[in-house]
């Protein structure tokens, strides 16, 4: 299962994670993004991608690593 975290000293409200997050993870309240439904989460990275200020993680419960780093571009060795 996922989890969603939005780092709010980055967060400008400007709702593109809201609008482009297929699974309608995120809401926006008093100007930021926050993730009220983590367990509907696709991990399609939509969010992480279009977040201008790049205030989005998502990360696999389990690992507690940043899917960043378990799914990197480079191929192994």
């Amino acid at each position: 299962m996922p989890r969603v975290k939005v780092d709010h000293s980055k967060c400008i409200g400007c709702a593109t994670c809201y609008k482009v997050c297929p699974a309608g993870v995120f809401v926006i309240r008093r100007g930021k993004a926050y993730p009220v439904n983590e367990e509907l989460c696709l991990m399609c990275r939509a969010c992480i991608t279009h977040c201008p200020t790049g205030a989005i993680t998502i990360m696999h419960r389990e690992e507690e690593a940043p899917i960043s780093k378990l799914y990197g571009s480079s191929s192994p060795s």
